[in-house]
């Protein structure tokens, strides 16, 4: 089960979360995205991309491997931390509570907006080891024959919010569909 930590979010420099959407971009063409194309689409001045990379390694928001050649990808918790940066630029999102659910392909936790509204904030978490069949039960993946399972997180959350955005607006009695980004 992934835990997520909001309490280093707040100590996060612009240069690491440039980082992580340069991880995040890499993803489109590659499982593991070379360090050189970190930098590359980064585009931070000498050091600060291998400062980044640490910082974020030590904090468990990527992931390293250097098998055939030396690479990083996101982890589900770096992912969260791209998603909760966006919607609080937004003004969706102003703080986050309690974790209220754990199912087999999301986390459910209690969110505030900054009129102190609350609200959930579902993080779908496809790929978790009990619901690994989603690949051939679904229909994710389209016309791909692979994908990450970040990428069909996405490719979950922005499915179940149409879906339950065309219902509300229906006048069914679903909850109210506030935003989208990445799989949160």
């Amino acid at each position: 089960m992934v835990k997520l930590d909001v309490s280093f979010l707040k100590h996060l420099p612009k240069e690491d979360f440039r980082v992580l959407t340069a991880i995040e971009m890499g993803h489109k063409n590659h499982e593991l995205v070379p360090t050189r194309l970190i930098n590359t689409i980064a585009n931070l001045k000498f050091g600060g991309c291998y400062k980044s990379v640490v910082s974020l390694h030590k904090h468990k928001l990527i992931y390293h491997e250097n098998k055939v050649y030396d690479g990083y990808r996101l982890t589900y918790a770096g992912y969260d931390y791209l998603v909760l940066k966006t919607l609080s630029k937004r003004g969706t999102l102003s703080g986050l509570g309690n974790q209220i659910g754990t199912g087999k392909e999301s986390d459910i936790y209690i969110a505030i907006n900054d009129n102190h509204e609350q609200m959930a904030l579902k993080l779908q978490r496809l790929g978790r080891v009990s619901f690994r069949t989603i690949k051939r039960n679904r229909d994710y993946l389209g016309h791909r024959k692979s994908a990450s399972w970040l990428y069909l997180s996405r490719l979950a959350a922005l499915k179940e919010y149409s879906y339950m955005k065309a219902l509300h607006d229906s006048g069914f009695p679903v909850p109210r569909p506030i935003d989208i980004n990445r799989h949160g």
